[in-house]
């Protein structure tokens, strides 16, 4: 190898001369600045615009990089800075150079190649080469475009109003019903881009304005733009420069050891890299490679996951010891005890071509033919609806007045059965017109009556058999008197708070039917595989002779389990962070449905399934397949049952090859046979994942399940141990019916529907009945207690059963005057998902929102086109505002005092960011939003001022030390319904920053109520209850787990259910904060010296805002005492015994 060969192999950039006739120039570039965006865009748009237009309707392309498998390079970074300008230059093949006023040059590039020289689109195509990860080198929407490549001064004087918000007439979209003329069409520009690491985010000091972390004593309203100090770039660049340097010494070695030449095979390979303009016709080499059609017949699974192994993008995703496989199951059938008619036979046949049942099916039948009740414990798929039809249909043949209640917790679920039922029916003779319906709160008012007196079967949910059949018992009667069998299906939903007031309804339901004369009815109940299903259908009906069954004798498909790990952005650097984790599952997605696979993916949040559903279709768009993201479709809380039926219906009909969701698909809703289930991200437990997981296969084929781990700590977990993902227990179901505060409500409901004689009642009501009646209801000259005036005249409206709003702000699409109301939005959400100027995702569809009229609340959006989205600014505080009673937490005199009574939330809205999809900040806007105050009751425990001295003494996060104390003392035993004041107030807030800019706040761990309204539900007075235990549980859990990780892990302080992605936590600094709560000896000298506590991840694109740095952490002061009660009260007896 000659020198001169070498020498341009190690630096492409310097050639200077192309022998190239297509290579066109680029201009030097713009000075760095400390405001400028974030410096891991190189070259923002380092190309040429294009004279070819392409519609405006067609997407960028976001195809990643692509991987050289013939040389197998290390992957590494580039040396190039970041400037922060865009370029615009004439690309070799199609057409003239724009004027000189479009171009904004960058001085980085300048640097590299010496005062006038030009870096040319091969030069930058040679880099991609060399380091394919580590740039992103492609053709995008320059209107997309436009909010990155801005400067400062231009979002600032131009296209917004005087309020920071961009107008209408500068976003949105075009439109043929405009009237107008729009055939100027999209414009491409050629972006250059780092994309292998992000950098911390600083703030501008409040001094100097130089480039800082941020203050602890920021006021609130500063909502200000990050900005990046000259080190901090120079120290990238400088980590770019020794990666790029590696690579190309990698480059060389293997050409060496090949026997090549270097500067050949660059030039050669060069031309792969080379971006093509979207629609000129020339096929990309991604393109080239997925299926051109979608196969009416697909591969098997294990063949579809072998060719995606190939692809260029596939970077051993698939984690050691992550890919399961579990073989296909025969079935196993049963026979029943008794002869079914030969209508119901061939009913069977005709609708499901059923000519055996599994063993499961006959089993439960069976118990039910001898009169037992039966809970079925099977997977998804498995046919346990035909368990409640079969004997329901046999019992309606011998005796037509019989009746039916079949309750589910979803509509349409009900509805789902609804149709299963009728066509049954269809094939039995002199049942062809019995009545079945839906009876739930879309019921028109003018059928219920009907349907009350003339159906057979009615599918309800518990709702309406709180609010309205019971209430009205009298009118019921027949029915009641009637009633052959209660279906409850997805048994497991009716856990909780949920699931006590659903027991305490169903309690009342057995209460009127026994006054009618009727206490034969049946119980009939299915649920997903859960620890305690037979104990769990017990208590919900209050019922002891239950027979479980719980063998799967349904066949099913081989089944394929695959951990999916985002890769780091730099496969070769773990510090460059781990990358898109929605990118990544929107490819993945994709690629199965062009392999004709039946995709649906789930996600945590409603935001996250807009955001993928955006992305999946981008990624078709860049495989030049748009027609297909048609046959992709959301479906999330939120759309109009309108919509969520269509789109239902849709997919049974296999309309759709896709569904990205929320869990509200997580039911057995039947959408026809599903191939693959993604997960992107784990869910809030393993039951979860596990009850998606089985959505796929339900037509006994061969399935995929992949969990796509993101980059928090809890993702991580299962990624590097993904054996506990199938060997851990499933949870257990629990309900409280000693609640009072629960039990008062349904107790008034039940001496409203009947009048209630405790010494009878109480097989229904348990022994605190008699207190409560004595107490709480009025009794009669006959010795019967009725319902209290207070709660009259509809005790039941009085009661909630279920954390439902009955206010929501309708979304408003005003695109072309088209006034259609898009979804609706519960208020508690309104705020953090609807704010002026702020963007709202509809299917994946961006809009902007116009208007908020919060008195009339409605919400005016409209369509635009625009590659960023906004994150609300916010903060919540939950502080107690009264103290009703304390106790100590142990028996030591010197153990502290944890404090139960109301506690307030106090939640506001005070700006929003606008953000890319890497989520750097382009843009910050203040907003004026009214705080959402919420009263609930709860517990807290202050911190001890040894503990704090302790923790500065060893620079550990006193906040970071607070929020993995909580998740120690709640996270196992108390479940959902309980909250720390560590979690956001709601799910939208999922991937917020932890706390907004800083203020003071207290030194104090507190567990509140997120249900039951200013009373709570609970569930806090229980933790209050035994304290001392679940604080002596929390340290023997910490101390424990082996985990070596500052942050901890699921097994000791991390939450999978934690709303900030656990991240800020201190293990150490928890068992810290315990040990002196307790009056335990702390060993100071094992402790660590400072920690990171933020955790991968953490922040906004990775830039943390530490919960310690951005607030202050104060001593917390004493809370004042409710009248009438006082610190003599004091519980001071520590609880001993179980929970």
């Amino acid at each position: 190898m000659t020198e001169s060969s070498l020498e341009k192999a190690q630096n492409p950039l310097k050639r200077k001369n192309i022998p190239d006739e297509d290579s066109r120039s680029l201009d030097p570039a713009a000075t760095l600045s400390s405001n400028a965006p974030p410096p891991d865009v190189a070259v923002e748009s380092a190309g040429a615009r294009s004279s070819h237009d392409t519609p405006h309707d067609q997407e960028p392309e976001t195809s990643q990089p692509k991987k050289n498998k013939a040389n197998g390079r290390k992957k590494s970074t580039a040396s190039t800075p970041h400037p922060k300008a865009a370029k615009r230059g004439p690309h070799p093949r199609h057409g003239p150079t724009p004027s000189s006023a479009c171009r904004r040059p960058t001085q980085a590039v300048q640097a590299q190649l010496g005062k006038g020289q030009d870096l040319t689109v091969e030069d930058v195509a040679r880099v991609k080469v060399l380091v394919p990860r580590a740039v992103r080198f492609e053709y995008v929407d320059e209107a997309r475009l436009e909010v990155m490549t801005a400067g400062e001064k231009d979002l600032t004087d131009h296209g917004r109003n005087r309020r920071g918000l961009w107008t209408e007439e500068d976003l949105r979209m075009p439109s043929s019903e405009d009237g107008g003329d729009h055939s100027g069409l999209r414009r491409d520009v050629l972006l250059f881009e780092f994309v292998d690491g992000d950098l911390k985010r600083e703030v501008p000091h409040p001094k100097t304005g130089e480039p800082s972390k941020p203050v602890r004593r920021m006021k609130d309203e500063d909502l200000k733009m990050p900005v990046y100090s000259q080190k901090q770039m120079l120290g990238l660049i400088e980590k770019r420069n020794n990666k790029f340097t590696d690579a190309i010494h990698a480059f060389l070695i293997q050409c060496e050891d090949q026997g090549t030449d270097p500067v050949e095979i660059l030039e050669q390979e060069k031309d792969t890299f080379l971006p093509t303009p979207p629609g000129n016709g020339v096929t990309s080499p991604a393109v080239a490679k997925a299926p051109a059609t979608i196969p009416k017949e697909r591969k098997s699974i294990a063949e579809i996951i072998a060719e995606i192994r190939e692809m260029e993008w596939y970077h051993a995703q698939i984690v050691p010891e992550g890919h399961r496989v579990f073989d296909a199951q025969t079935p196993v059938y049963g026979d029943l005890t008794f002869q079914l008619s030969q209508d119901l036979v061939n009913a069977l046949y005709n609708t499901k071509s059923i000519t055996q049942l599994y063993s499961h099916q006959a089993e439960a039948i069976n118990h039910l033919y001898e009169g037992h009740n039966v809970i079925v414990s099977t997977s998804t798929s498995s046919g346990k609806s035909l368990i409640y039809q079969i004997p329901m249909l046999h019992e309606l043949e011998k005796e037509p007045d019989s009746r039916g209640m079949y309750i589910f917790p979803t509509k349409a679920l009900a509805q789902d059965q609804r149709r299963s039922m009728m066509d049954l029916l269809q094939y039995m003779n002199g049942l062809q017109h019995t009545m079945v319906e839906t009876f739930d709160g879309d019921t028109p008012f003018a059928s219920r009556n009907l349907i009350r007196d003339e159906a057979r079967i009615i599918f309800t949910n518990p709702d309406m058999l709180h609010i309205t059949i019971l209430p009205q018992e009298n009118a019921w009667r027949t029915y009641l008197k009637n009633l052959k069998f209660v279906v409850v299906d997805e048994l497991h939903v009716y856990n909780g708070l949920f699931g006590s007031h659903v027991a305490l309804v169903m309690r009342r339901l057995r209460r009127i039917c026994a006054a009618v004369g009727n206490r034969h009815v049946k119980f009939i109940s299915c649920s997903a595989t859960v620890a305690n299903p037979e104990e769990h259908m017990k208590s919900i009906f209050g019922v002891q002779d239950v027979r479980l069954i719980d063998f799967d004798g349904s066949p099913s498909g081989r089944k394929e389990f695959i951990c999916w790990n985002t890769p780091f952005k730099d496969p070769a650097d773990p510090t460059s962070g781990r990358g898109d984790s929605v990118a990544e599952t929107a490819r993945l997605f994709c690629q199965l449905v062009l392999r004709g696979v039946r995709v649906i993916a789930f996600c945590r949040i409603r935001k996250l399934c807009e955001i993928l559903l955006q992305a999946v279709r981008n990624e078709f768009q860049a495989l030049e397949r748009p027609e297909i993201g048609k046959m992709v479709m959301g479906y999330r809380g939120g759309y109009s049952p309108q919509d969520r039926r269509r789109i239902e219906k849709e997919m049974f009909e296999g309309k759709l090859m896709g569904i990205v969701a929320t869990n509200a698909l997580e039911l057995g809703v039947d959408i026809g046979s599903l191939d693959a289930v993604i997960t992107l991200g784990f869910p809030y437990s393993i039951s979860n994942l596990r009850q998606q997981s089985g959505r796929a296969g339900r037509r006994n084929k061969d399935s995929l399940s992949v969990l796509v781990g993101d980059r928090y700590p809890t993702d991580q977990h299962y990624m590097q141990n993904p054996d506990e993902i199938f060997t851990r227990p499933n949870c257990e179901l629990q309900i409280d019916l000693a609640n009072e505060l629960i039990l008062e409500g349904h107790v008034q409901c039940a001496a409203f529907e009947m009048p209630i004689r405790p010494d009878e009642d109480s097989i229904y009501f348990g022994e605190q009945i008699f207190a409560l009646t004595a107490t709480r209801l009025v009794k009669d000259s006959m010795g019967f207690y009725h319902c209290h005036e207070r709660f009259r005249p509809q005790p039941s409206r009085c009661i909630s059963i279920r954390d439902t709003e009955d206010q929501h702000f309708a979304v408003i699409d005003t695109t072309n005057n088209r006034n259609v109301v898009l979804e609706e939005v519960e208020a508690s959400r309104a705020f953090f998902t609807i704010y002026e100027g702020g963007i709202f995702l509809h299917q994946g569809q961006t809009y902007l929102v116009q208007e908020l009229n919060p008195e009339r609340h409605f919400a005016r959006v409209v369509r635009v086109h625009v590659d960023w989205s906004t994150m609300q600014r916010d903060f919540t505080d939950i502080d107690p505002i009264e103290t009703e009673t304390m106790r100590s937490v142990g028996s030591d005199p010197n153990a502290s005092r944890a404090f139960f009574g109301s506690v307030q939330i106090h939640a506001v809205v005070y700006g929003f960011f606008k953000i890319d999809k890497r989520g750097r900040v382009l843009d910050a806007v203040a907003v004026d939003n009214p705080p959402i105050d919420l009263l609930t009751k709860g517990m807290w425990l202050d911190v001890p001022s040894r503990a704090i001295e302790i923790l500065q003494s060893h620079r550990l996060n006193i906040a970071a030390a607070i929020h993995a104390a909580e998740h120690a003392v709640a996270k196992k035993e108390l479940g959902r319904p309980l909250r720390r004041a560590t979690d956001s107030l709601s799910d939208a807030d999922l991937q917020k920053i932890l706390q907004p800019p800083s203020r003071q706040r207290p030194a104090r761990l507190t567990f509140y109520d997120a249900k039951g309204g200013s009373c709570g539900s609970g569930i806090a007075a229980k933790a209050f209850e035994f304290v001392g235990l679940l604080l002596c549980r929390a340290v023997a859990r910490i101390e424990a787990c082996a985990c070596l990780s500052p942050q901890g892990c699921v097994e000791c302080v991390c939450d999978e259910r934690c709303k900030e992605m656990n991240v800020v936590m201190s293990k150490a600094g928890a068992g810290v904060i315990l040990r002196c709560l307790l009056a335990w000896d702390v060993d100071v000298d094992g402790l660590p010296w400072g920690e990171d506590v933020e955790g991968e991840g953490f922040g906004v694109g990775g830039a943390g805002e530490l919960a310690g740095g951005l607030e202050t952490v104060v001593r917390a002061e004493e809370v004042p005492w409710k009248a009438g009660c006082s610190p003599d009260g004091e519980q001071s007896r520590p609880i001993e015994g179980d929970l």
